[in-house]
């Protein structure tokens, strides 16, 4: 009997590769995914293990050897009840004796977001996991067990907490439960009868918002609000509206842009959201701004805006998710406690706010065709969605905003 741990052949769509527990026994061989994937310049075929390059190797490489010691364990105890055991026979224990429970697959879950650098979701999806363990009580859960009336009983639980969360809040757990399942069944560890969403089941619709953005004359106001030249107020101010007139650019997306994104008078970058590549033109209000940010010592690899050049290490996905994340909340508070009360605005102005005034203003202005492409909608159905939401104000397009 040999078991190891490889690198399945066939890549996922972003070059990496799963790995896989392999048990054979008998020429006979049967797999089970171990729930991360590595490039292939990454794993160390001949010693079994994740080389140093790979972020948190050290943790990786315990768990590697674990899930081996495990195999090891089943195979003898099998061996020791039954007198024979295959390989198919030792996967399935090993299935049984983790995969079947809905918090240790969560965990996994949570642990890939982290792998992958996906600081936004990891964060927002922790405490969400945290609320189904308090549901549970101590109790164990197998995916079986999980069907619409727990789920029913769950959305229950959320809405009567001690601090109840809002409808949208308790759509969000749910698309939590949902993605865990949807792990569990491609890895083998569930069956997708026992998936409990679908039209028959218990079907996630996220409830209508109004997303109200700034009128032409708030941002008026703002483009010609005096703050002192170098602070953070300013710097906050000049960020949101770049994000404006790009758009509605994503405050992580403006943070990550370097000056060699800029080219012939166009801004082209790729979304860190949904890694869709485009350009858009840089207008003169936004090239104005970036040029405040030009020094002597300025490079084409260089960051545009400051805020990222702090960081040692710009391979970590997480680590700058992170600091992207603190920074934009810094940005938030700086434009809510000193830009709005001096440009004498009496709504709520965040780095998110700035693609709402866009999407608010832009309207009918701007035809569909041409919002999506800004946007980068895949489909023009969720340009159509996203504008639908959003509280029309009566304006004129003027050069001053639009040039």
């Amino acid at each position: 009997m040999g078991i190891k741990i490889v690198l399945r052949k066939r890549a996922n769509a972003d070059g990496t590769r799963p790995l896989i527990l392999q048990v054979i026994k008998d020429k006979q061989r049967s797999t089970i995914a171990l729930g991360y994937s590595l490039k292939a310049t990454e794993w160390d075929m001949k010693k079994q293990e994740v080389k140093s390059s790979y972020p948190n190797s050290v943790r990786l490489n315990k768990l590697i050897l674990k899930k081996k010691l495990e195999a090891i364990g089943g195979a003898l105890d099998l061996e020791a009840d039954q007198g024979e055991v295959s390989s198919t026979a030792i996967i399935k224990k090993l299935k049984r004796k983790d995969g079947s429970d809905f918090i240790i697959q969560a965990e996994r879950y949570l642990d890939r977001l982290k792998q992958a650098g996906k600081y936004n979701q990891y964060t927002a999806d922790k405490p969400r996991v945290a609320h189904f363990k308090e549901f549970l009580n101590g109790r164990s859960m197998r995916f079986a067990d999980i069907t619409p009336a727990v789920l029913e009983e769950f959305k229950i639980h959320l809405a009567n907490r001690e601090m109840p969360l809002s409808e949208r809040s308790i759509v969000n757990h749910l698309v939590v439960v949902r993605s865990v399942f949807s792990q569990a069944i491609k890895d083998g560890f569930t069956d997708k009868r026992f998936y409990p969403f679908g039209a028959d089941k218990i079907r996630i619709k996220f409830p209508e918002s109004n997303k109200i953005g700034l009128t032409v004359e708030e941002v008026k106001r703002l483009e010609a609000v005096e703050l002192p030249a170098g602070s953070f107020q300013w710097h906050a101010c000049n960020l949101w509206l770049f994000s404006f007139y790009t758009a509605g650019m994503r405050a992580s997306d403006v943070l990550r842009l370097k000056w060699s994104d800029i080219q012939s008078g166009r801004l082209h970058y790729v979304m860190g959201k949904n890694a869709k590549g485009g350009s858009v033109k840089l207008n003169a209000k936004a090239a104005a701004i970036v040029e405040q940010y030009r020094t002597d010592k300025t490079s084409p690899t260089d960051f545009v805006f400051p805020d990222l050049k702090v960081l040692d290490d710009l391979t970590d996905k997480f680590i700058i998710q992170r600091r992207i994340a603190f920074t934009v909340s810094r940005i938030d508070k700086f434009l809510q406690t000193y830009v709005v009360p001096t440009a004498k605005i009496e709504k709520q102005v965040t780095m998110h706010i700035a693609r709402h005034t866009f999407g608010n203003i832009s309207g009918d202005k701007i035809p569909l065709q041409m919002l999506q492409k800004l946007y980068r909608h895949t489909s023009i159905t969720t340009t159509i969605g996203y504008q639908s939401n959003f509280i029309m104000y009566p304006i004129c397009r003027t050069d001053n905003v639009f040039n």
